[in-house]
């Protein structure tokens, strides 16, 4: 869930990850191609959770299944489904309709918040595109939902920026000999 959560990987893509896909000096993971729904190679970075996450994996792999190639595995052998798993996972945290007998959130979710993640995180679109797998613009996009939270994060964005803006013209009112070049924010603007 936490590989999920913090890469935007796809179920299958996480679970066929072979330890010597991984790189913990390099903090990367290699999705080799194949492994990935259209076939391609990919990069993922390690970072905070997502790392510590993973090296625990590998050190709990060397302890008790040395011989197993996969990063995730269930007793050292390779996990072909986790629907079991998550689905006691999800009526655990409360996120299980009773009356469809189904969760009410997908692993599949994750993906969406991954993307939203690396967005909202200041991650170039087109790196959180490579990082996630996304090959279109417009399949990105159906990822990367905008939220009512999004919004008010723009308007204080806005906000702030106006403030400055008025700051620069009450300085030159007031005579004050400052460039435009001196303001970042206001360089090139009249």
């Amino acid at each position: 869930m936490i590989f999920g959560y913090y890469s935007g990987c796809r179920k299958g893509e996480i679970l066929s990850i072979g330890c010597n896909q991984v790189d913990l000096l390099a903090r990367l993971v290699r999705l080799e191609p194949g492994t990935t729904k259209n076939d391609e190679a990919r990069l993922l970075p390690l970072y905070g959770e997502l790392f510590e996450t993973v090296k625990m994996q590998l050190e709990i792999r060397d302890q008790l299944w040395p011989g197993c190639p996969w990063l995730f595995s269930r007793h050292g052998q390779r996990i072909k489904s986790m629907d079991g798993a998550w689905h006691e996972a999800c009526k655990r945290v409360g996120l299980w309709d009773e009356e469809t007998g189904k969760p009410t959130r997908l692993f599949h979710d994750l993906r969406r918040t991954g993307v939203r993640n690396l967005v909202r995180a200041g991650v170039p679109e087109r790196v959180a595109m490579l990082i996630s797998g996304h090959k279109t613009r417009a399949v990105f996009d159906r990822y990367n939902i905008v939220s009512e939270r999004d919004l008010h994060e723009a308007g204080q964005k806005m906000e702030r920026y106006m403030r400055e803006v008025e700051k620069h013209h009450e300085g030159a009112k007031k005579g004050q000999t400052r460039s435009i070049s001196d303001n970042p924010i206001l360089n090139g603007f009249p």
